[in-house]
């Protein structure tokens, strides 16, 4: 009989082969030459075979197991359940889109990251850019297809990824396929790859999307998942997807509400003592209106960064008692980044060291961003966030390997997310404005349970999701586009950050209560991050097991 870590190492094998890039920026050898599998027969089979995965690991025996094992027959399960949901939203017939939650603009962004170091991961980089016009064509393939299914892509955002295509093709400078340093031969036939054989399939891809498929395209006012056939029960499964919890659309809607309406006090009370100016509303709105608060350029938006995460690394052992050998940098998004990009995010290193964890700054039009939200960012992409976490996964050595690596957005983005406010316990925060960025960002979270939920099921349009979220938030029009294009085109994964980080707060909160005057929050943080990424219910289940510690 299989045992629960060869379903393990099987369930990752699957994962890997479905995205090889992941498996390079991991540093894991032996795919580096291949592409993503996104045709219908490639996702079918990748499909039938997690089922199949699940159902085998559903029916292993625990009752006698230690305890590792039984974490690790919960992580297969839901993590084979999770990928079978999100393949049957068959999601790339119509998310076209230009920033990297697409399939084609994130394979142009992932490529660029992947080490190149040698002759032999040089012939394979070549080998793997040649292969792209299989994949766009693939992906134009599955946008017919989903026309015909009555699965389209939303028309702001297709105009979105036709102007990527053309700045991308228009400024050969900042191709991202350029950013490794190759031998000189190898260079040159890179050059010769890109102009004769990826750029004219990349400017057929942008073709057809604007001859057969623009055509086709859902309008703005029918952006959610609910105007596409299947869509609620689509949406549902995604939620348990992203969540690992049962909430409904409506219950999730009901949370976002209540907690927007809760924050209005922290509000309050921090612009009284910043500028005399206690109406919540008013606060929001000089933040959002009041230029004297955004960047004067993109390089003190990276200064800012890097401030905060050295101030958050130098404190962090006062927090836990177990910290990631692996650095972090911070570093501008690199290229042509669309508007569509987000203001931050966090790419894990590589496991054999060769690549540092990088945070990814978006320093477009910094002028119009806000420097209130940096610290906070800082934090949740880096330390005590998402770095810190995954870096730990990552060096438990004697987990199987699928521990090590896979995430479930609630545990992931709620950690992120729960960092957040922990950093103010930390005592990081520069100051009440630096703090006042933390509660607009706790509004963003609540705003993206209404809104997610709203558009996907409730049929919003999506000019009534950027009045919620101009309402709602202090963001400004770009970063209110950003955010509710994103949710159109990544049904359900914004739901896990709030939902995760109430879950994490709860159960700590309970193990609080239970452990009394032994309650001590570096072993807590300990054991949250001491098994590797995992769903929610099987979190709580791990904090009970543990027995009480002497506190410091």
């Amino acid at each position: 009989m299989t045992t629960p870590d060869q379903l393990a190492e099987e369930l990752l094998d699957l994962e890997l082969d479905s995205d090889p890039i992941g498996a390079s920026l991991y540093g894991l050898p032996g795919r580096d030459h291949l592409l993503p599998g996104i045709s219908a027969a490639a996702e079918f089979a990748q499909r039938e075979h997690a089922e199949d995965i699940r159902v085998r690991a559903m029916a292993v025996d625990t009752t006698h197991a230690d305890l590792e094992t039984r974490l690790t027959v919960a992580v297969v399960v839901q993590h084979a359940q999770a990928t079978v949901d999100r393949l049957d939203a068959r999601s790339p017939e119509y998310t076209v889109i230009g920033n990297l939650f697409a399939p084609v603009a994130g394979l142009l962004f992932h490529l660029g990251q992947v080490p190149v170091s040698g002759d032999q991961q040089a012939e394979d980089y070549l080998r793997r850019i040649a292969r792209l016009p299989d994949f766009t064509a693939a992906a134009a393939q599955r946008h017919r297809d989903g026309v015909r299914a009555g699965r389209v892509p939303v028309r702001p955002l297709l105009d979105d990824a036709i102007a990527d295509l053309d700045g991308h093709l228009s400024r050969p400078e900042l191709d991202p396929l350029l950013t490794q340093q190759l031998p000189p031969t190898h260079a040159e036939q890179r050059e010769r790859l890109i102009r004769d054989v990826v750029n004219p399939a990349l400017a057929e891809y942008r073709e057809v999307l604007a001859s057969e498929i623009a055509a086709h395209a859902r309008p703005a006012d029918r952006p959610g998942l609910c105007w596409m056939r299947e869509g609620h029960e689509i949406y549902q499964r995604l939620i348990h997807a992203h969540t690992t919890t049962e909430h409904t659309p409506g219950e999730l809607h009901e949370i976002g509400s209540a907690q927007l309406a809760s924050l209005r006090a922290e509000i309050s009370e921090l612009g009284e003592r910043l500028w005399g100016e206690g109406d919540p509303e008013a606060v929001l709105r000089r933040m959002q209106t009041d230029r004297s608060l955004c960047w004067n350029d993109g390089e003190e938006m990276l200064a800012a960064a890097r401030d905060a995460v050295e101030r958050a690394t130098a404190a962090a052992p006062g927090w836990f008692g177990r910290l990631p050998q692996q650095p972090c940098e911070v570093r501008p998004v690199p290229g042509t980044p669309s508007e569509s990009t987000p203001m931050g995010f966090y790419m894990s290193p590589a496991l054999d060291g060769s690549r540092p964890g990088v945070y990814f700054a978006n320093t477009l039009r910094a002028e119009q961003r806000p420097r209130f939200a940096s610290e906070v960012i800082a934090f949740h992409e880096v330390v005590p966030g998402h770095h810190l976490q995954i870096s730990l996964a990552q060096e438990l050595t004697d987990l199987p390997l699928l521990r090590r690596l896979t995430g479930f957005n609630a545990y992931t983005e709620g950690w992120g997310l729960y960092t957040e406010r922990l950093a103010d316990e930390m005592g990081l925060y520069s100051g009440d404005l630096a703090r006042l960025g933390m509660v607009v960002q706790d509004l963003l979270r609540a705003a993206r349970l209404v809104v997610d939920t709203g558009l996907h099921e409730f049929g919003w349009s999506r000019q009534r999701a950027l009045e919620t979220m101009a309402s709602s938030t202090t963001l400004s029009d770009l970063e209110a586009a950003s955010e509710v294009d994103r949710y159109i085109v990544y049904p359900g994964q914004a739901l896990s950050y709030l939902v995760g980080r109430l879950e994490i707060e709860r159960i700590r909160d309970a193990a609080r209560r239970r452990l009394g005057a032994d309650f001590d929050i570096s072993r807590f943080h300990d054991t949250v991050l001491g098994h590797g990424a995992l769903p929610i219910s099987t979190l709580e289940f791990l904090v009970e097991d543990q027995p009480p510690a002497t506190s410091r």
